[in-house]
Protein backbone atom coordinates (compact mmCIF):
# COMPACT_ATOMS: atom_id res chain seq x y z
CA UNK A 1 0.00 0.00 0.00
CA UNK A 2 1.29 3.16 -0.97
CA UNK A 3 2.17 5.74 1.21
CA UNK A 4 0.71 9.03 1.99
CA UNK A 5 2.57 12.25 0.70
CA UNK A 6 3.93 14.55 3.15
CA UNK A 7 1.52 17.73 3.54
CA UNK A 8 2.66 21.60 4.06
CA UNK A 9 2.83 21.16 7.73
CA UNK A 10 5.18 17.65 7.62
CA UNK A 11 7.03 19.65 5.25
CA UNK A 12 7.29 22.89 7.77
CA UNK A 13 7.90 20.31 10.71
CA UNK A 14 11.09 18.65 8.52
CA UNK A 15 12.48 21.94 7.27
CA UNK A 16 12.29 23.59 11.08
CA UNK A 17 14.21 20.14 12.35
CA UNK A 18 16.54 20.24 9.75
CA UNK A 19 17.43 23.70 10.72
CA UNK A 20 17.54 22.96 14.87
CA UNK A 21 16.96 19.13 15.07
CA UNK A 22 17.23 19.80 19.02
CA UNK A 23 14.31 22.49 18.80
CA UNK A 24 12.03 21.91 21.36
CA UNK A 25 8.22 21.36 20.21
CA UNK A 26 6.74 24.51 22.07
CA UNK A 27 9.48 26.42 20.30
CA UNK A 28 8.37 25.15 16.74
CA UNK A 29 4.64 25.09 17.21
CA UNK A 30 5.51 29.18 18.20
CA UNK A 31 7.13 29.37 14.39
CA UNK A 32 4.62 27.15 12.47
CA UNK A 33 1.82 28.75 14.33
CA UNK A 34 0.27 25.63 15.80
CA UNK A 35 0.07 24.39 19.31
CA UNK A 36 2.50 22.06 20.95
CA UNK A 37 0.58 19.43 20.45
CA UNK A 38 0.21 19.07 16.47
CA UNK A 39 3.70 19.64 15.91
CA UNK A 40 4.37 16.48 18.98
CA UNK A 41 1.47 14.48 17.18
CA UNK A 42 3.21 15.08 13.38
CA UNK A 43 6.38 14.03 14.98
CA UNK A 44 5.35 11.15 16.40
CA UNK A 45 3.68 9.99 12.91
CA UNK A 46 6.67 11.03 10.88
CA UNK A 47 8.84 8.83 13.02
CA UNK A 48 6.50 6.18 12.89
CA UNK A 49 5.68 6.44 9.03
CA UNK A 50 7.47 8.53 7.40
CA UNK A 51 10.81 7.05 8.39
CA UNK A 52 11.93 10.44 10.15
CA UNK A 53 15.12 9.76 12.18
CA UNK A 54 16.78 12.78 14.01
CA UNK A 55 20.67 11.87 14.77
CA UNK A 56 23.75 13.59 16.32
CA UNK A 57 26.59 12.95 13.87
CA UNK A 58 30.37 13.93 14.05
CA UNK A 59 31.91 15.84 11.23
CA UNK A 60 34.42 14.22 9.75
CA UNK A 61 35.57 16.13 7.37
CA UNK A 62 35.95 19.37 9.40
CA UNK A 63 37.31 17.01 12.08
CA UNK A 64 40.14 15.90 9.00
CA UNK A 65 39.80 12.62 9.23
CA UNK A 66 39.39 10.69 6.04
CA UNK A 67 35.60 9.98 4.17
CA UNK A 68 35.57 7.78 1.51
CA UNK A 69 33.14 6.76 -1.32
CA UNK A 70 33.01 2.87 -2.15
CA UNK A 71 31.81 1.82 -5.65
CA UNK A 72 31.80 -2.21 -5.20
CA UNK A 73 30.87 -3.69 -9.08
CA UNK A 74 29.20 -6.83 -7.69
CA UNK A 75 27.78 -10.31 -9.23
CA UNK A 76 24.33 -9.74 -9.17
CA UNK A 77 23.51 -12.44 -6.72
CA UNK A 78 25.56 -10.96 -4.54
CA UNK A 79 25.24 -7.30 -3.99
CA UNK A 80 21.85 -6.78 -1.68
CA UNK A 81 23.70 -9.22 0.83
CA UNK A 82 26.85 -7.38 0.64
CA UNK A 83 24.85 -3.78 1.07
CA UNK A 84 23.21 -5.46 3.68
CA UNK A 85 26.45 -6.61 5.87
CA UNK A 86 28.08 -3.01 5.25
CA UNK A 87 24.52 -1.09 6.20
CA UNK A 88 25.09 -2.98 10.03
CA UNK A 89 28.67 -1.53 9.83
CA UNK A 90 28.42 1.93 12.32
CA UNK A 91 30.84 4.23 10.15
CA UNK A 92 28.87 3.89 6.87
CA UNK A 93 26.59 5.90 5.54
CA UNK A 94 24.62 6.28 2.03
CA UNK A 95 24.49 2.68 0.86
CA UNK A 96 22.58 2.44 -2.34
CA UNK A 97 22.17 -0.48 -4.75
CA UNK A 98 23.08 0.81 -8.34
CA UNK A 99 23.39 0.14 -12.49
CA UNK A 100 20.62 -2.21 -12.14
CA UNK A 101 21.81 -4.04 -9.02
CA UNK A 102 25.23 -4.81 -9.92
CA UNK A 103 27.13 -2.05 -8.44
CA UNK A 104 27.01 -0.90 -4.21
CA UNK A 105 27.73 2.92 -3.73
CA UNK A 106 28.83 3.17 -0.15
CA UNK A 107 30.26 5.99 2.24
CA UNK A 108 32.41 4.80 4.95
CA UNK A 109 33.80 6.94 7.90
CA UNK A 110 36.54 4.36 9.51
CA UNK A 111 37.01 5.08 12.59
CA UNK A 112 41.16 4.38 12.88
CA UNK A 113 43.66 3.76 10.22
CA UNK A 114 43.32 0.29 10.84
CA UNK A 115 39.40 0.17 10.21
CA UNK A 116 40.19 1.68 6.69
CA UNK A 117 43.23 -1.22 6.06
CA UNK A 118 41.07 -3.98 7.36
CA UNK A 119 38.31 -3.13 5.10
CA UNK A 120 39.80 -2.03 2.05
CA UNK A 121 42.68 -4.29 1.90
CA UNK A 122 41.29 -7.16 4.01
CA UNK A 123 37.91 -8.55 4.38
CA UNK A 124 36.30 -6.54 1.12
CA UNK A 125 39.16 -8.22 -1.36
CA UNK A 126 38.02 -11.39 0.09
CA UNK A 127 34.25 -10.98 -0.13
CA UNK A 128 32.66 -13.44 -2.92
CA UNK A 129 31.12 -11.95 -5.66
CA UNK A 130 32.92 -8.49 -5.78
CA UNK A 131 34.60 -8.26 -9.16
CA UNK A 132 35.94 -4.85 -8.95
CA UNK A 133 36.88 -2.31 -5.44
CA UNK A 134 36.79 1.62 -6.85
CA UNK A 135 37.60 3.86 -3.33
CA UNK A 136 37.33 7.22 -4.05
CA UNK A 137 38.68 9.60 -1.14
CA UNK A 138 36.85 12.98 -0.16
CA UNK A 139 38.64 16.18 -0.56
CA UNK A 140 36.40 18.77 0.02
CA UNK A 141 32.74 19.28 0.53
CA UNK A 142 30.88 21.66 -1.58
CA UNK A 143 27.64 20.74 -0.07
CA UNK A 144 25.66 18.31 2.59
CA UNK A 145 26.65 17.15 5.95
CA UNK A 146 25.54 20.03 7.95
CA UNK A 147 23.85 21.87 5.21
CA UNK A 148 20.46 20.64 4.18
CA UNK A 149 18.79 20.02 1.41
CA UNK A 150 15.25 21.24 2.49
CA UNK A 151 16.58 24.49 1.98
CA UNK A 152 16.27 24.55 -1.17
CA UNK A 153 12.50 23.19 -1.55
CA UNK A 154 11.32 23.77 1.78
CA UNK A 155 7.73 25.74 3.04
CA UNK A 156 9.75 27.98 5.59
CA UNK A 157 9.79 31.64 5.01
CA UNK A 158 13.19 33.75 6.24
CA UNK A 159 11.85 34.79 8.62
CA UNK A 160 10.40 31.79 10.43
CA UNK A 161 14.18 29.95 9.51
CA UNK A 162 15.50 33.13 11.67
CA UNK A 163 13.26 32.50 14.32
CA UNK A 164 14.56 28.75 14.83
CA UNK A 165 17.45 30.43 15.51
CA UNK A 166 20.04 28.95 13.10
CA UNK A 167 23.73 28.26 14.48
CA UNK A 168 26.49 30.32 12.75
CA UNK A 169 28.80 29.32 10.56
CA UNK A 170 31.45 27.56 12.46
CA UNK A 171 35.22 29.68 12.45
CA UNK A 172 37.99 28.26 13.92
CA UNK A 173 39.35 25.23 14.51
CA UNK A 174 36.80 22.20 15.68
CA UNK A 175 36.98 21.24 19.25
CA UNK A 176 38.30 18.06 19.10
CA UNK A 177 35.95 14.96 20.25
CA UNK A 178 37.76 13.37 23.02
CA UNK A 179 37.88 9.68 24.32
CA UNK A 180 35.59 11.10 27.17
CA UNK A 181 32.50 12.40 24.93
CA UNK A 182 31.74 8.78 23.10
CA UNK A 183 28.75 8.30 25.67
CA UNK A 184 27.48 11.26 24.74
CA UNK A 185 27.85 11.16 20.61
CA UNK A 186 27.29 7.18 20.89
CA UNK A 187 23.51 8.22 22.44
CA UNK A 188 23.36 11.46 20.05
CA UNK A 189 24.51 8.63 16.82
CA UNK A 190 20.77 6.79 18.08
CA UNK A 191 18.38 10.14 19.00
CA UNK A 192 19.75 13.40 18.51
CA UNK A 193 16.94 14.87 20.25
CA UNK A 194 17.71 12.96 23.41
CA UNK A 195 17.29 15.10 26.24
CA UNK A 196 19.71 16.26 29.06
CA UNK A 197 18.43 13.99 31.67
CA UNK A 198 19.30 10.74 29.58
CA UNK A 199 22.43 12.80 28.25
CA UNK A 200 23.43 13.26 32.03
CA UNK A 201 22.74 9.52 32.97
CA UNK A 202 25.22 8.40 29.52
CA UNK A 203 27.70 10.51 30.46
CA UNK A 204 27.75 10.54 34.36
CA UNK A 205 28.19 14.56 34.36
CA UNK A 206 26.30 17.27 35.57
CA UNK A 207 22.78 18.41 33.26
CA UNK A 208 24.88 22.15 32.95
CA UNK A 209 28.52 20.24 32.06
CA UNK A 210 26.72 17.98 29.29
CA UNK A 211 25.27 21.30 27.74
CA UNK A 212 27.65 23.34 27.96
CA UNK A 213 29.77 20.59 25.92
CA UNK A 214 27.34 19.70 23.45
CA UNK A 215 26.74 23.33 22.53
CA UNK A 216 30.39 23.51 22.17
CA UNK A 217 30.83 20.63 20.10
CA UNK A 218 28.29 21.76 18.07
CA UNK A 219 28.97 25.81 17.33
CA UNK A 220 32.68 24.78 16.52
CA UNK A 221 30.87 22.58 13.71
CA UNK A 222 32.41 18.96 15.31
CA UNK A 223 29.00 17.88 15.88
CA UNK A 224 25.99 18.08 13.98
CA UNK A 225 22.42 16.78 14.19
CA UNK A 226 20.85 15.82 10.97
CA UNK A 227 17.68 14.38 9.57
CA UNK A 228 16.58 11.36 7.48
CA UNK A 229 13.54 10.77 6.33
CA UNK A 230 11.34 9.12 2.99
CA UNK A 231 12.12 11.46 0.45
CA UNK A 232 9.52 10.18 -2.04
CA UNK A 233 6.80 11.26 0.28
CA UNK A 234 8.10 14.11 -1.10
CA UNK A 235 7.62 13.56 -4.54
CA UNK A 236 10.96 13.12 -5.13
CA UNK A 237 11.41 9.47 -6.12
CA UNK A 238 14.53 9.26 -8.13
CA UNK A 239 17.90 9.70 -6.89
CA UNK A 240 21.08 8.75 -8.24
CA UNK A 241 24.57 9.26 -8.14
CA UNK A 242 26.67 11.05 -10.60
CA UNK A 243 30.36 11.11 -11.02
CA UNK A 244 31.50 14.13 -12.60
CA UNK A 245 34.89 15.04 -14.45
CA UNK A 246 35.77 18.41 -14.44
CA UNK A 247 38.80 20.24 -15.80
CA UNK A 248 41.30 20.99 -13.18
CA UNK A 249 41.20 24.14 -13.44
CA UNK A 250 37.16 24.31 -13.22
CA UNK A 251 36.85 21.89 -10.24
CA UNK A 252 36.53 24.58 -7.25
CA UNK A 253 33.98 26.68 -9.67
CA UNK A 254 31.69 23.59 -10.52
CA UNK A 255 31.60 21.91 -7.41
CA UNK A 256 30.68 25.63 -6.15
CA UNK A 257 27.78 25.67 -8.87
CA UNK A 258 26.59 22.15 -8.10
CA UNK A 259 26.49 23.24 -4.67
CA UNK A 260 23.51 25.92 -5.43
CA UNK A 261 21.60 23.46 -7.78
CA UNK A 262 18.37 22.37 -6.20
CA UNK A 263 18.79 19.07 -7.54
CA UNK A 264 21.94 18.49 -5.92
CA UNK A 265 21.87 16.47 -2.16
CA UNK A 266 25.33 16.39 -1.88
CA UNK A 267 28.28 17.33 -3.74
CA UNK A 268 32.27 16.97 -2.82
CA UNK A 269 35.12 17.01 -4.63
CA UNK A 270 37.13 13.73 -4.74
CA UNK A 271 40.27 11.78 -5.22
CA UNK A 272 39.83 8.86 -7.88
CA UNK A 273 38.89 8.13 -11.49
CA UNK A 274 36.49 11.45 -11.49
CA UNK A 275 36.86 14.79 -9.71
CA UNK A 276 33.49 15.30 -7.86
CA UNK A 277 30.81 12.87 -7.06
CA UNK A 278 27.43 14.09 -6.52
CA UNK A 279 24.06 12.81 -4.90
CA UNK A 280 20.60 14.50 -6.88
CA UNK A 281 17.32 14.07 -5.96
CA UNK A 282 14.41 14.32 -8.70
CA UNK A 283 10.90 13.34 -9.13
CA UNK A 284 11.39 11.18 -12.00
CA UNK A 285 13.75 10.09 -14.77
CA UNK A 286 13.00 12.50 -16.76
CA UNK A 287 13.81 15.35 -14.65
CA UNK A 288 17.02 13.88 -14.02
CA UNK A 289 17.38 13.74 -17.61
CA UNK A 290 16.70 17.20 -18.06
CA UNK A 291 18.90 17.96 -15.23
CA UNK A 292 21.87 16.15 -16.91
CA UNK A 293 21.39 17.97 -20.26
CA UNK A 294 20.49 21.19 -19.35
CA UNK A 295 22.10 23.20 -16.12
CA UNK A 296 24.41 20.29 -15.23
CA UNK A 297 25.39 20.21 -19.04
CA UNK A 298 26.12 23.51 -19.61
CA UNK A 299 28.44 24.14 -16.90
CA UNK A 300 31.72 25.00 -18.31
CA UNK A 301 34.42 23.00 -17.28
CA UNK A 302 32.60 19.89 -17.20
CA UNK A 303 33.94 16.99 -19.11
CA UNK A 304 32.57 13.78 -18.54
CA UNK A 305 29.10 12.80 -16.71
CA UNK A 306 28.96 9.07 -15.52
CA UNK A 307 25.35 8.71 -14.03
CA UNK A 308 24.26 5.88 -11.76
CA UNK A 309 20.54 5.86 -10.34
CA UNK A 310 19.79 4.43 -7.13
CA UNK A 311 17.67 1.05 -7.59
CA UNK A 312 16.83 0.82 -4.30
CA UNK A 313 18.25 2.76 -1.12
CA UNK A 314 19.73 0.27 1.53
CA UNK A 315 20.87 3.17 4.02
CA UNK A 316 20.84 6.29 4.78
CA UNK A 317 22.15 7.57 8.17
CA UNK A 318 20.49 4.85 9.87
CA UNK A 319 19.67 1.42 8.86
CA UNK A 320 16.48 -0.15 10.08
CA UNK A 321 16.43 -3.94 9.07
CA UNK A 322 13.47 -4.52 6.33
CA UNK A 323 10.29 -6.28 8.05
CA UNK A 324 10.33 -9.64 6.84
Amino acid sequence: MESPPFDELDLKLLQALEVDGRASFSRIAAVLGVSDQTVARRYRKLVAEGGLRVVGLQDSLRLGRDHWMLRLRCAPEGAEAIATALARRPDTTWIGLTSGGTEVVCMIVPRTQGDHDDLLLGKLPRTPHIVEIRALQMLHRFFGGPAGWLVKHGPLTADQVAALGPPPQPTGDPVPITPDDAPLTAVLKRDGRAGYPELQRATGRSESAVKRRLDQLIASGSLYIDIEYDSARLGYTNAAVLWITAAPASLDTVGRALAGHREIAYAAATAGPSNLVVTTVTRDTADLYAYISGKLGRLEGVQHVETSPFMRRVKQLTYQPPIR
